[in-house]
């Protein structure tokens, strides 16, 4: 199964390549440049980089969020159109989830997914990693920080990850102490999102270019001045 994956909710925009689970191609970039700029190129290039169109591949999978509004909406966009033209489905997936999975590693069991939500806010869960599975232990949500992290099981080690947990990473410390963990692993997640997506679409989960939504956990700024 050919899969087309992208993740546009932060600036760390990323698109892969996959062919089941297996990684075949992928494009990473922070860059000045906007998502609306650098997003459709980098389509072209892994796409091209195996002689395949879009009509060739099977599904995608995209981030709905949490994360920029504009960034979730124009990768939203862009895999719809994908979707409706080709008549194929979407697996949508949360950018929280993906995180997390980068995260995930055999001695790491709690997986914190934190990022700047701004306001003084984080978009953030905890995932209790079991066999092949991410579960939810405290729920994907935007949270002040210390009302978030006061959630968090102070006596087990977890492994935090994202903009949210590098810019309260001295709170966190507060709270957990040497039971905290934090990652250097760089944010580009389209992979993480391809692996769950292919998951969601082998349990037969996808969804329609109409009926996939994106995930926002509050309004927007335009949505709040009215």
């Amino acid at each position: 199964m050919w899969i087309l994956a992208v993740d546009t909710t932060t600036p760390c925009g990323s698109v892969a390549l996959l062919e089941d689970s297996r990684l075949c191609g992928e494009v990473n970039l922070e860059s000045l440049s906007t998502h609306s700029e650098r997003l459709l190129p980098s389509v072209d290039f892994v796409l091209k980089s195996r002689r395949l169109t879009i009509s060739d591949l099977d599904a995608f999978a995209v981030t709905t969020g949490p994360g920029s509004f504009t960034g979730i909406r124009i990768g939203l966009s862009l895999i719809k159109s994908f979707a409706f033209s080709s008549g194929k489905s979407i697996a949508p997936v949360s950018a929280l989830e993906a995180l997390a999975l980068k995260l995930s590693h055999p001695h790491s069991r709690l997986l914190c997914p934190m990022l700047d939500a701004r306001k003084g806010e984080v978009y953030a869960a905890l995932f209790e990693s079991k066999k092949d599975r991410l579960v939810e232990v405290v729920p994907q949500g935007v949270y002040g920080p210390d009302q978030f992290l006061a959630l968090l099981p102070a006596h087990r080690i977890i492994a935090f990850i994202g903009s949210g947990a590098e810019l309260y990473r001295e709170k966190i410390f507060e709270y957990l102490r040497d039971k905290s963990r934090f990652s250097h692993r760089a944010c580009f997640i389209a992979y993480e999102v391809g692996l769950l997506g292919f998951q969601i679409l082998k349990e037969g989960r996808g969804v329609s270019s109409q009926d996939v939504r994106p995930l926002y956990f509050r309004k927007s700024q335009a949505e709040e001045s009215h």
